[in-house]
């Protein structure tokens, strides 16, 4: 039988706006559980930049250079360049880019760079240079990325140095195949998606509906807080790129460790 026409608009309007209620909904519940970007706080001179819904780092090298982590998510770059204004710079200030994962909200501002050394997991390149898909719930309705510039793969353990920056590499897969950790100048660590920090001070997953696997997100995790302690490293901040910053050293870190044992 034959519907009539106003049921079947209304059939094919219920097809568009459900999904997109679903995933609303999904967004919201995440970002309310979840402590906001810290603007703005600042350690040792390493900045935390807001760039819409994510954040970035700006890291002194010396001699009137910088170091990115990520490249935010406007293309246009703003936050950064205003950043980099305050600290009287231009881009070509950008000597390096370190990239924790390929999600675009991490990438969009490469190009404004184009003499920076962009690095990134030698694992997270087949999504980056376009020849592969994300897996995350959300992620698969965006399209591959066209080709993404990256001059120098990273492995896991190394440290990179650039200028009076030290970064030591630390592969945390899971929200993404190559995602990375970055411990900057044994104080930093930048955790990137690989999770969140609750509103109540905790390190939380990472969420469901843009990651690839949690429980290798988690794992990771472990596996990361149990190397950090074997080397006694010094962690004095943790930073996360979609939510707050903890200032009680490894401490969090190991609380999640101990929490996902228990589970």
């Amino acid at each position: 039988m034959k519907l009539p026409l106003k049921v079947t608009a209304i059939i094919a309007i219920g097809v568009v706006i459900i999904p997109v209620v679903v995933v609303f909904a999904a967004l919201s519940v995440v970002i309310m559980g979840r402590q906001a970007v810290a603007e703005g706080f600042e350690y040792n001179g390493i900045r935390i930049v807001k760039d819409g819904v994510v954040s970035l780092a700006v890291v002194p090298s010396g001699n009137g250079k910088v170091v990115l982590v990520d490249a935010g998510y406007d293309k246009a770059g703003k936050a950064i360049l205003d950043e980099l204004a305050r600290r009287h710079l231009t881009p070509d200030a950008v000597a390096a880019i370190l990239l924790t994962h390929s999600h675009p909200d991490h990438i969009s501002g490469l190009d404004l760079f184009p003499n920076a050394e962009v690095m990134a997991l030698e694992s997270e390149l087949p999504l980056l240079e376009g020849r592969a898909d994300w897996r995350g719930p959300l992620m698969r309705l965006f399209p591959r990325l066209s080709g993404t510039r990256v001059t120098r793969v990273l492995h896991d353990g190394e440290t990179v140095t650039v200028g009076e920056v030290s970064a030591r590499v630390f592969s945390v897969p899971g929200h993404t195949p190559g995602s990375a950790a970055y411990l900057i100048n044994n104080s930093v660590l930048f955790l990137g998606d690989a999770a969140d920090i609750s509103n109540d001070g905790k390190i939380q997953d990472p969420p469901w509906i843009t990651s690839d696997d949690r429980v290798e997100d988690r794992a990771a995790l472990v596996r990361l807080d149990q190397r950090l302690v074997e080397d006694r490293a010094v962690v004095k901040v943790i930073a996360c790129s979609h939510s707050g910053v903890l200032v009680e050293g490894l401490a969090p870190l190991t609380a999640f460790a101990q929490t996902v044992a228990t589970r």
